[in-house]
């Protein structure tokens, strides 16, 4: 069921209790999917970014969120080997690290592909489900009262509407304008 929250993402208002912070970045599965692909991909960027945010502050490590998150090709294996481990610690399903990251790197490469052939690579966010859904689970062990972040903003349904239209762009671009 998709509904609109116009409650800050968890973390952001300050008001949630340091004990009831996530280990992760707190976002359902069927958000992820959706902001991923109306944002043509960009949500994978800002996915990963929240993550690493994540793991600075919980860790107090000095990495560089921004710069990982950029450079996600190279820190999602490590990102998800740290989901993996945290769900081991928690005594709850983890997930397969090394498959998922290689999968996401090798479908996200696909974008280089001729038309229409690239629309293939929007499919990474397959690949990212299940380490989502394995956040989740660490976050439900460890911080049982944390808000789930499920609903859609004001900026999240602007960025859906304005995804579809990019969308439909796209698509009419490549499949009835002939050159």
């Amino acid at each position: 069921m998709i509904y609109i929250n116009d409650q800050p993402a968890p973390g952001q208002d300050g008001v949630e209790d340091a004990d009831q912070q996530p280990a992760f970045f707190a976002v359902s599965p069927q958000k992820l999917f959706v902001m991923s692909l109306s944002t043509l991909g960009m949500y994978q960027v800002y996915w990963m970014y929240r993550h690493w945010q994540r793991v600075k502050q919980r860790e107090g490590s000095d990495i560089w969120p921004f710069w990982r998150a950029l450079f996600g090709y190279f820190f999602c294996y490590v990102l998800f080997r740290r989901i993996h481990d945290d769900c081991e610690r928690a005594g709850v399903e983890g997930l397969a690290a090394g498959p998922l990251a290689a999968g996401w790197v090798v479908i996200c490469l696909l974008w280089k592909l001729p038309e229409p052939y690239w629309l293939v690579s929007h499919a990474a966010i397959l690949l990212l489900l299940p380490v989502q859904a394995a956040a989740c689970r660490a976050n439900e062990a460890l911080a049982p009262g944390h808000a789930r972040n499920d609903g859609y903003s004001g900026w999240n349904i602007a960025a859906i509407v304005l995804g579809g239209i990019l969308w439909l762009l796209a698509i009419y671009g490549m499949f009835f304008i002939k050159n």
